[in-house]
């Protein structure tokens, strides 16, 4: 019987290798891991870029023109004929217009060069096609009336010259039925009327606005008078004033203004009136008051215009991005230069001598000789000393100035800010300050949401 031969097997493990690629590759996954998370979870800053801008806050109204005017009335019946034209000066001894037992006839002119217009009328006429064309704007399409009226001016004023001319000769004539008649008074000439001449502020009423009552009555050459009808009209004071409705916040809001700003929609002239509230039958009335440019709108009983509540230019920042920080303040003689440096900074009171710590200035108060420290880099009630002095300081005093936290460099710097106007999502800020910003800074969009030296990535 054969033996049976047993081959005892023993199975070794398999030995293990340490593989370097797998451990960097899970540190990596690991640390990108972690980096993403970070990412996700914590507050992104977002960055607003500052830009020179503006804001206008202004309202529209409507006004009705008060002046000293007195209506002349034809001394005799008869045709009415003028002499002056519209809207110009004249004195107590000018001749204003005659009255004739007949239509006059007033031949134009047949010469050639008489029919030309003059260098200067020339010149006028260019210059208002030349500004209007500059400014013309398709929302302000009422400017192209405004240009009509001006060079039919210029040219009915040739017109007008040259009846004056012939008014002159039947005069030196001493034609019959011609009676010549001189200004009342000086004044500036008007030939229209409106019922409204001897109204006073008293008398404004709400349905004065609206014109539905409102008729104007054109004075012209060659209509047959009865003595005592108007015959011109005569503005005899440089003084006016425009008359504006406003509602009860407007009203609040300008009750202490003795002067404002506005724009004439006519010709978008700016100036500034003194301004006074009137309250006449339980209603609230702006009165503009001007010393000048009455000749101007000496036609006109109604203006267009803009009250010009806010118009400020500077740099434009979001609201969001303002926030409030805290301050020590300490007179502006605690502040040093560094030993070996040009570095500022104060004397801080040790055990030994006073040590030098260097410090950023984020704002001067002119007034008051005061400076504002970071209070993040000094313990309460740490003491100052003044250079070349015994004199000391303890910081303790407080201030919160209003700012931004401007990222230019990476981390977040406050810079203060002195607001100038604002709208309902921006401010308009002061710029060029030794403290505060300048054009295209980057500032943080929510002020609120990073501190002093916040790196922002």
């Amino acid at each position: 019987m054969a033996e049976n031969n047993l081959t005892n097997i023993q199975a070794y493990q398999k030995k293990w290798h340490f593989n370097i690629g797998l451990v960097i590759f899970g540190v990596i996954f690991i640390y990108l891991l972690v980096t993403v998370l970070m990412y996700l979870t914590e507050n992104h800053v977002s960055a607003y870029e500052v830009r020179e801008g503006a804001i206008l806050r202004d309202n529209s109204y409507t006004g009705f023109i008060l002046r000293n005017e007195t209506i002349v009335q034809a001394e005799a019946n008869g045709y009415v004929s003028y002499f002056a034209n519209e809207g110009s000066k004249v004195g107590a001894k000018t001749k204003v217009y005659t009255l004739s037992d007949n239509e006059l006839e007033f031949g134009e002119s047949t010469d050639e060069e008489s029919g030309k217009l003059s260098p200067d009328e020339q010149s006028a006429v260019l210059s208002r096609v030349q500004s209007f064309s500059e400014g013309f704007r398709e929302e302000q399409f009422q400017d192209v009336y405004t240009l009509k009226d001006s060079i039919m001016n210029i040219l009915e004023s040739r017109s007008i010259e040259n009846r004056q001319a012939q008014l002159e000769l039947m005069a030196q004539q001493e034609r019959d039925g011609v009676q010549i008649y001189t200004a009342a008074s000086d004044g500036v000439i008007i030939y229209s009327t409106d019922g409204y001449e001897s109204i006073t502020i008293d008398d404004i009423a709400e349905d004065i606005f609206t014109k539905s009552d409102y008729e104007k009555k054109s004075l012209k050459s060659n209509e047959k008078v009865k003595a005592g009808d108007p015959v011109y009209k005569l503005i005899r004071d440089d003084r006016w004033s425009v008359v504006i409705k406003l509602d009860q916040p407007t009203a609040d809001e300008l009750r202490d203004s003795e002067s404002v700003k506005i724009r004439f929609s006519k010709d978008q002239e700016i100036t500034t009136a003194k301004f006074s509230i009137h309250n006449v039958k339980d209603a609230n009335y702006g009165l503009l008051s001007f010393d000048t440019a009455m000749i101007r709108y000496a036609a006109e009983r109604y203006l267009d215009l803009e009250l010009i509540l806010e118009d400020e230019s500077g740099l434009k920042i979001p609201k969001s991005s303002v926030t409030t920080k805290s301050f020590y303040t300490i007179p502006e003689d605690y502040l040093t230069q560094g030993g070996n440096s040009q570095d500022t900074g104060v004397l801080v009171e040790t055990e030994g001598h006073p040590k030098f710590h260097k410090v950023n200035v984020y704002d001067r108060d002119e007034e008051s000789g005061m400076v504002y420290l970071n209070i993040d880099v000094f313990d309460e009630e740490t003491t100052l000393v003044k250079p070349d002095s015994s004199d000391t300081c303890v910081m303790n005093k407080t201030k919160n100035i209003k700012g931004v936290y401007n990222i230019n460099k990476g981390y977040a710097v406050f810079r203060q800010i002195h607001i100038l106007c604002e709208s309902d999502d921006y401010y308009i800020v002061e710029s060029g300050s030794d403290y505060g910003l300048f054009n295209y800074d980057h500032i943080a969009l929510d002020g609120d949401s990073i501190k002093e030296n916040d790196v922002v990535f």
